[in-house]
């Protein structure tokens, strides 16, 4: 998730509705955006000083429909992570050079290292996704440049244009023949309730370092996943979608400090509250009160929400090493992470403070907190109460002062008209869409195109690729040996890779979700190795 653009999306709903909160009359509801923030998250133990627990990390994360209704102007993170370059060692130079959209934040200086580059993607509901369906879907969001833009599938960004980006901005690199990557997201078969999701984020060598401007590290953050229908890598982001900055704003300082080349530190996860909508209205007192939306999570027998689980670290020596080896005619590796070079630290957390379009809201630690349960899993654990029963966010507010207050349902005065007002449902958006030119035509797809409908209502267009054709290699004169070499390696992880095999260690409680089934697809005939399918549009079906 961006955990530091927010997007305030204002909505309208119904013929009575407006925006100015102040000049409401009684019982008129107003709608607004800015209804819930807050960061409700887990932090661990420091990592061991030594053992190098910075080329990998992951964990199961629970799915499940948060809002009961796809939302229009909702944006709510499941739990999810958030992966930065190692750059303690700077305690005054900028990592964001000037020009940079994050330059412009003083409040990160004197460094901007926590806005240099992110890999925050994972779970969620984002306020432009296109395709809204009831469950979140997951998005392997980054920031390679201060958050000038960013990627979140092999051809666009997180959801923020419908056109695919410039050919000299694409950053990811389609790595799994069995799997499609939307740029909307990708979505869960069935209604999930509380099943996980494992994922995590390794750095492997796919390619060698290189000197020259500018120079590049070997790291490629390949995202894993494990669930019920598919378990393995799906793409990685190029290294040299890290290391561009340097050249592009001729500021070698940068040189050596993207995630191409420094190790990864994550430190926790969070679900942040980004953009969430809000009901307004006055009762005969002049007072306001406020509605959210219905939130619901999974909770057991006991009240618990579990959440989280199995949060590891790895080392080089966990399969960075092995992959290497395999990659320069060593022995070959399964790709299963070697727990042995692993670390699983102890987790903490700590109440969360939720405002309200500013507001400190009071009370919502008084119907759930944050707990870290046996077993070292997080969740939160509902107490009961009539402001929310178990497994539901607080729906009602009241102001007081200049804080909004938790109430009850029963509470809120007639008069309001709250208790009847619906938000507005996300419609379909616009097509994706990829052009018919450049690193997109040429060398262009083997064959193709191909259709596939979604669970979220959508139809993805894909064709098949070479994997060294693929678009997002385009951009960069690589020599003939290196794309021959690189190749040589996909293809002998397509042919001894399979998708029903654990990479990650399977989940020490519950079960496994499944994506959605139309994403899983099986390679033409002749080009079952080496090849990888290239979503070229999304589009609402018909």
């Amino acid at each position: 998730m961006n955990v530091h653009v927010v997007v305030a999306l204002a909505m309208l709903v119904g013929p009575q509705s407006t925006r100015d909160a102040s000049s409401a009359s009684l019982g008129q509801v107003t709608a607004h955006s800015q209804g819930l923030h807050g960061y409700i998250g887990f932090g661990h133990e420091p990592l061991p000083a030594k053992g190098g627990y910075t080329a990998g990390m992951g964990f199961y994360a629970a799915v499940w429909p948060l809002a009961d209704r796809p939302l229009a102007g909702f944006q709510i993170g499941l739990p999810s992570s958030w992966i930065q370059p190692d750059n303690s060692d700077n305690k005054t130079t900028p990592l964001a050079p000037e020009g940079t959209l994050a330059r412009k934040w003083p409040e990160r200086g004197p460094t901007w290292s926590s806005v240099f580059q992110t890999v925050e993607g994972g779970l969620g509901y984002w306020a432009r996704n296109h395709f809204r369906y009831g469950p979140p879907k997951f998005s392997m969001n980054a920031t390679p440049q201060c958050y000038d833009y960013e990627v979140g599938s092999p051809g666009w960004s997180f959801f923020y244009s419908n056109e695919a980006l410039p050919d000299d901005r694409l950053g990811i690199a389609q790595l799994s023949n069995r799997l499609l990557i939307p740029p909307d997201g990708l979505p869960f078969q069935g209604k999930p309730n509380g099943e996980f999701l494992g994922y995590s984020w390794m750095a492997l060598p796919f390619t060698d370092p290189t000197s020259g401007e500018p120079p590049t590290g070997d790291q490629s953050w390949t995202c894993f996943l494990s669930a019920a229908n598919f378990k393995g890598p799906i793409a990685y982001h190029i290294p040299e979608t890290w290391s561009k900055i340097g050249k592009l704003f001729d500021y070698p300082f940068l040189y050596g400090r993207g995630l191409d080349a420094r190790p990864g530190i994550m430190g926790g996860g969070a679900m942040e509250i980004n953009t969430v909508p809000r009901f307004d209205s006055k009762d005969a007192q002049g007072t306001v009160y406020s509605k959210l939306p219905k939130l619901q999570f999974p909770v057991d027998t006991q009240g618990r929400a579990i959440l989280v689980q199995d949060v590891t670290y790895y080392s080089k020596a966990a399969l960075y090493d092995a992959f290497r080896a395999w990659r320069d005619g060593g022995p070959a590796s399964d790709g299963r992470f070697d727990v042995k070079q692993a670390y699983k630290p102890k987790l903490n957390t700590r109440t969360t403070r939720y405002d309200q379009a500013g507001k400190k809201i009071v009370g919502v630690e008084g119907a759930f907190d944050t707990r870290i349960f046996d077993g070292n899993v997080w969740g939160l654990q509902w107490f009961g109460g009539s402001a929310a029963k178990p497994g539901h966010f607080p729906q009602y507010y009241r102001q007081v002062g200049e804080e909004r207050q938790v109430v009850a349902p029963e509470d809120v005065p007639a008069e309001t008209k709250l208790l009847s007002a619906e938000f507005a449902l996300a419609g379909k958006g616009a097509p994706y869409t990829s052009p018919g030119v450049g690193a997109w035509a040429k060398p262009g797809p083997k064959l193709g195109p191909f259709r596939a409908k979604l669970a979220d209502g959508s139809v993805v267009t894909y064709s098949w690729y070479r994997f060294v054709d693929q678009p997002s290699f385009q951009q960069y004169n690589w020599s003939a040996d290196k794309k021959a070499k690189l190749q040589r390696l996909v293809e002998k992880l397509h042919a001894s890779w399979p998708t029903n095999r654990d990479y990650m260690a399977p989940p020490t409680r519950g079960k496994l979700v499944a994506l959605d089934r139309a994403l899983l697809v099986t390679p033409p005939k002749g080009l079952e190795v080496g090849y990888v399918p290239i979503v070229t549009r999304q589009e609402a079906s018909d």
